[in-house]
Formats: C-alpha cells, structure tokens, sequence
C-alpha cells in the first residue's frame, strides 16, 4: 500500500484529457487522497489493488463523469456514493451543490470528514436511496450501484414532477443488456459515452425518463 498519495496521476490524466487543476483544487484532492488511504487500514472503501493509482482508477474515471452533466450550477445527487466516487469528485470540480447518498454509516462519517477538510459544497444522507426526498434535482450519478433498470427506477422516484433530469451512470461490458432489460420498463432518450478509463467502459446519459 502506497504511503503517501500519487496525485502527479491525476494532474498527468486530467491535463492529457482536456481538464485544467487549479493548484487550490489540487490541495483538496491531496487532503481526500491522503484520508482516503488513511481509512482504507479500517473501512474497506476501494479495492485493494486500485490504491496504487487513485488518482486514475477513482479520480479521473470519476472526473470523466464532469464532461456530461448539463452544467455545474445544478443540484447533483450521487447514489450508492461509497468512497465519494463520482459525487465528491464532482463537487470538487465545481458543481454547485451535491448530495451524497451512503446508507453504510462508516463511509457517510467517512465522506463528512473529506467534506469538512475540503470544504466541498455537499451534503452526506446517511440513508438508503429508497428513503431519500430531494426536491428539484437536476442530475442523477451513479457508479457500480445497480442494473440501470434500477437506476432508472430510483432516478424517476427522485425526480420533481416537470423539473428536467439527467441521469450519468458508468456502466461496463454489459451495458447493452442492462439498456435492453430497463427498456422494458422505461421510455428514455439514451447517448452513449466511450470511458477514458476503461476500454469496455461506457458513459451513460439518460433524459425524457417514462414510465411504461
């Protein structure tokens, strides 16, 4: 385990892909490195053999994610959120308000203190996403959570009525069955995005989301 954090990744992977760091926004994803490896020793928050490269495997795939929100003056909401991945990334680069759902109460305390180290704009619901009310939500995040028919399921519940939503979902190989499976059930516009970080990796923007 790497004992002190390889944030020279990140800036290399944000530069080479079109993202510019401000040296202050550097310090903050120092300080979340740096509490992230800390609390690996304790609360398993990302596999093993990713900690020799955050700033890659979590950072930049997480940062990625920026590229299709609709705008950073929006209400984001990052479900299953675990280590903060994408929702404290997202934050971190300048979207105005986030809201992190973690119903494990480890990585919520986990988050909150990444939170108040780095002063990021985002709130931590220590809750199940079933049990969350958020008004007005503009963009929906979500990684490594669930099939996208339940994705879609949780984004149309937390969806304000005539309020326009988008939901960003990082999928993987897979990804063609789990749009053939949440069809279904569900009327929605799809775009689909190549990840930077993962070869069989897909980007998934959904809007116009219906009810069958």
């Amino acid at each position: 385990m790497p004992s002190t954090p390889n944030t020279s990744t990140l800036v290399k992977n944000m530069e080479r892909h079109g993202f510019s760091v401000r040296p202050d926004v550097l310090e903050k994803f120092e300080v979340y490195e740096e509490l992230l490896l800390k609390w690996q020793k304790a609360i398993n928050l990302v596999g093993p053999s990713t900690l020799d490269d955050v700033g890659s495997r979590h950072f930049f795939d997480s940062a990625q994610m920026f590229r299709y929100i609709p705008d950073i003056d929006v209400k984001l909401v990052d479900l299953g959120s675990g280590a903060g991945f994408p929702g404290l990334v997202l934050s971190l680069l300048g979207v105005r308000e986030t809201h992190l759902v973690e119903s494990d109460v480890r990585k919520a305390t986990f988050l909150r203190e990444v939170v108040r180290q780095t002063g990021a704009a985002v709130t931590v619901h220590d809750k199940r996403v079933e049990d969350c009310t958020i008004e007005n939500i503009d963009v929906i995040t979500a990684r490594a959570l669930a099939p996208l028919r339940d994705l879609l399921g949780y984004m149309y519940k937390l969806a304000t009525p005539g309020h326009a939503i988008y939901g960003v979902f990082a999928k993987g190989l897979t990804y063609h069955d789990e749009v053939e499976k949440a069809q279904k059930q569900w009327d929605f516009d799809l775009e689909v995005f190549p990840s930077e970080t993962d070869i069989a990796g897909k980007i998934l923007r959904i809007t116009n989301l219906k009810q069958k």
